[in-house]
């Protein structure tokens, strides 16, 4: 599930079948690949925990199964896998600086030397992509240009981009391998992060349709042999294609490891303050507009039985607040969308060789959703009454969300895959219902603020008050509610009504 943005991408290889005495078929062209593939220097990829978003939109756990046993590996050994070498300032340059210098200079300089080396690192991992996947897969005609286009989007703009970053900070290294500032560099250089805006949009149609062409055997076959080759590292397409996400929302972790470190009489000081303001600006406006082309990336693909089912809380939505694939009580798979004011049942099937969303029934306003949490062995599953001492996995992480308005009602008791994925859709479900509420009363007060009462106790616009005020004084007064107006008004109504009223007229306002 993706309550929380994270993204599940890489694929085990199953143990390998019995030996059959069938004979195998014998292979497509694809295999020698081997032979097209580039030599491409193997090191390992550093995985980040950090995620943009959060939502369940990734989640690949009940996928079908795409990657089953092929012929050709059954006897295959699992490839040797390296890993990169964590590499330190202290170890890589000379050791004999590091009496001269402080304790907190020597991390200031090892977060220095992160940065840098995390640049490298990434540069190595795209241009892996591009040359151990995309030129072979275009080469071969195992995807058309326009796909490869789709699914890489704006990969090959970013290796440049992340180059003169490295170039940069390699520049103002000291022959000894300390660096004294980077702080006017990183201020002049991550408004070029900008660009990110594209790639991370893209990302939602270029997963999507990853997964689809999976079901093509000379891609699956294709992409199951990367993965067991070593410039692989295990790891699948998508993680390659997802570093530099992962990379953007780092930024922010290791300039303020940086800052940490950096005296306060330090020249870096006020310069690394402003660089962790504007990537903090432009994760969190990249975030905002990534949510909002996934959120225009499902609607498309909702199909309606009826125009009765169309709703304008879902046209209006732009964000997916979660969505994933949940059971009800008949085993019946359903994919979930919770948008920020309506909750959407679908059922997932092929419509021009597309992945849609049919809807399941009609769409359920949040604010009127009823949310119960059932505990284990409560729920009837598939007609049948389980034991409340039950140890069934069938009767655990269960909720149930009802609605009822005049003659329509509907309850829908739904099946999460373990407890912390039931627990992420209950939260999300109970903060997207305190928002509503939330804007409802901001909207009542702010419609009651608009008023206020007329000497005669009539209840006219509170510009309509303001106005009468001017024309009978010459004191100012602001068109905002506060005390100051409040006051003005009282005064006014003084001169008008008598003590009794004015009392009255003092507890409405």
């Amino acid at each position: 599930m993706c309550c929380s943005r994270s993204i599940k991408c890489q694929m085990e290889v199953r143990k390998p079948r019995e030996p059959s005495t069938k004979r195998a078929k014998p292979l497509s062209r694809v295999t020698s690949l081997a032979s097209l593939i580039p030599p491409v220097r193997a090191t390992p990829l550093k995985r980040f925990s950090q995620t943009l978003q959060r939502s369940i939109s990734f989640r690949s756990d009940n996928r079908p199964d795409l990657f089953s046993p092929r012929p050709w590996s059954r006897n295959m050994p699992p490839a040797n896998t390296k890993r990169r070498d964590s590499k330190l300032w202290s170890e890589t340059f000379d050791v004999c600086v590091n009496h001269m210098l402080t304790s907190k200079e020597i991390k200031r300089q090892e977060a220095i030397f992160e940065l840098s080396q995390g640049e490298e690192d990434l540069i190595e991992d795209l241009k892996l992509a591009k040359k151990a996947y995309h030129d072979p897969m275009l080469k071969l005609s195992i995807m058309t240009e326009q796909e490869l286009n789709q699914i890489f989007g704006t990969l090959d703009s970013l290796i440049p981009l992340h180059e003169d970053l490295l170039r940069r900070l390699q520049e103002v290294r000291k022959s000894d391998g300390s660096t004294e500032h980077v702080g006017h560099i990183l201020v002049g250089w991550l408004p070029c992060l900008n660009s990110y805006d594209s790639y991370c949009s893209n990302q939602v149609a270029a997963k999507a349709l990853l997964d689809h062409k999976k079901q093509d055997h000379r891609v699956q076959d294709f992409l199951q042999r990367c993965l067991e080759s070593p410039f692989s590292r295990k790891l699948d397409l998508w993680n390659f294609l997802d570093i530099p996400r992962s990379r953007l929302v780092k930024y922010p972790l290791l300039l303020r490891e940086i800052l940490r470190h950096t005296p306060n009489d330090h020249p870096d000081q006020q310069h690394l303050e402003e660089a962790i303001n504007i990537i903090q600006g432009i994760v969190a406006e990249i975030n905002i507009k990534t949510g909002e082309s996934e959120c225009q990336y499902y609607k498309e693909r909702l199909i309606y039985l009826e125009e009765g089912q169309r709703d304008s809380l879902i046209d209006n939505s732009r964000v997916v607040c979660c969505h994933g694939e949940l059971k009800n009580n008949r085993g019946v798979k359903l994919h979930v969308f919770l948008f920020q004011e309506v909750l959407v049942i679908t059922r997932t099937i092929t419509h021009n060789e597309q992945l849609c969303y049919q809807l399941y029934r009609q769409p359920i306003p949040v604010r009127d959703l009823v949310l119960e949490d059932l505990q284990d062995g409560e729920v009837r599953v598939g007609g049948s009454i389980r034991g409340a001492f039950s140890n069934n996995e069938r009767i655990k992480n269960f909720f149930r969300v009802s609605f009822k308005s005049g003659s329509q009602s509907q309850s829908h008791s739904l099946q999460a895959n373990d407890s912390f994925n039931k627990q992420q859709w209950l939260n999300c479900i109970r903060q997207a219902k305190e928002k509503i509420t939330c804007a409802g009363k901001a909207r009542v007060l702010n419609s009651e603020a608009h008023f206020l009462l007329s000497p005669n106790g009539s209840r006219v616009s509170q510009g309509e008050t303001i106005l009468e005020q001017m024309d009978q004084s010459d004191s100012e007064s602001d068109c905002s509610m506060d005390t100051s107006e409040i006051n003005i008004d009282c005064e006014h109504m003084e001169q008008t009504n008598s003590c009794e009223s004015e009392k009255q007229i003092e507890t409405d306002v």
